[in-house]
């Protein structure tokens, strides 16, 4: 597994011909091993073209999720560090809260290809394809109080933005507190869930779903959701996005981590604020009200300026922002 993850990293960044004596000394394996790791990587999708003299060179890398291809691209120091892939799972969230259980490390990532049981906000379920979107959750052990937890659902989706504004020279937006959308149609979604004990944190998973490759939305959410395929008309190889969104989170994090807030974040959240200086209509259980969004402060809170010309600070909870005129 790990010759076969290193040869495909070896290969990428190579850029060019590697010989395959050269593999051979590097892992300490005969040339057959290597040309069975080549052919094996062809069966996958991997174009690598064979010249005799030259050796292998990777001419083209297809959308391909897999635990080699993912431990190929993540080069973090912690996000990601120790990964788990499945073809299949009911929810990533729950599988990162078992290993959180069990012990796993900060940084563990789950990934899945499929989800079955995923579920959003408010305990929403919906079932996802295979071989389309990105499906992970990382699961993380903070030292901070649990009241802060809160604020890493906001770093996420600034990480989302912008790493796919970085992998995909695309330009995404939040709608907050914790949807990334693109021309109005939600294109990721993200679930923190926390396990806390007295008054300490255990662990927390966040969970993020992305519309990368779908083709053709589902029906019932044709109105209000989009793909990255169907805002640009492009492909996107899903390991690479995913380690553009680990890298920015395992930056943003930390500056969480080290403020406790999102006082180095804001302006960068703020610029990313769809509706930022828009008419929003909250949609609180104690009553509705319209307002105008004015960015987030430190806290992470959504400041909107109510009739009366007051700033009120609005809390994520059970709280949902609504443009006047539709889902942004």
């Amino acid at each position: 597994m790990a010759m076969k993850s290193e040869i495909l990293t070896f290969l990428r960044e190579s850029g060019d011909y590697i010989s395959g004596q050269e593999l051979c000394d590097h892992f300490h394996v005969s040339r057959t091993a290597v040309w069975k790791v080549m052919k094996q990587l062809q069966e996958e999708g991997y174009v690598i073209e064979a010249v005799r003299n030259r050796g292998y060179m990777l001419v083209e890398n297809p959308d391909v999720l897999s635990l080699n291809e993912l431990k190929s691209r993540i080069r973090n120091r912690w996000a990601g560090k120790e990964i788990y892939f499945y073809e299949e799972t009911g929810s990533t969230n729950a599988d990162a809260k078992s290993l959180g259980e069990a012990g796993a490390p900060h940084g563990t990532v789950v990934v899945a290809d499929k989800q079955n049981a995923g579920r959003g906000r408010r305990g929403r379920t919906w079932e996802s394809p295979a071989g389309k979107d990105i499906y992970f959750t990382i699961l993380l052990r903070p030292e901070f109080p649990p009241d802060k937890a809160a604020g890493l659902t906001l770093a996420m989706a600034l990480s989302v933005v912008q790493a796919i504004g970085a992998e995909c020279s695309l330009e995404a937006g939040i709608k907050w507190p914790n949807d990334v959308v693109m021309n109005g149609k939600k294109i990721c979604g993200i679930l923190t869930e926390m396990s806390v004990e007295r008054d300490y944190i255990q662990h927390v998973v966040t969970g993020v779903g992305i519309n990368v490759n779908l083709e053709v939305m589902p029906e019932e959410i044709r109105e209000t959701a989009t793909s990255l395929f169907l805002e640009s008309g492009k492909k996107t190889a899903r390991a690479a996005l995913l380690q553009a969104v680990l890298k920015k989170f395992e930056q943003n994090y930390e500056k969480y981590a080290r403020d406790l807030d999102m006082s180095s974040m804001v302006a960068d959240y703020d610029a990313c604020l769809v509706n930022r200086d828009s008419q929003v209509r909250i949609l609180d259980p104690k009553g509705e009200w319209e307002g105008i969004a004015r960015g987030i402060n430190a806290s992470g809170e959504l400041l909107v300026e109510n009739q009366a010309g007051e700033t009120v600070m609005v809390y994520a909870g059970e709280v949902s922002v609504r443009g006047l005129y539709g889902y942004v």
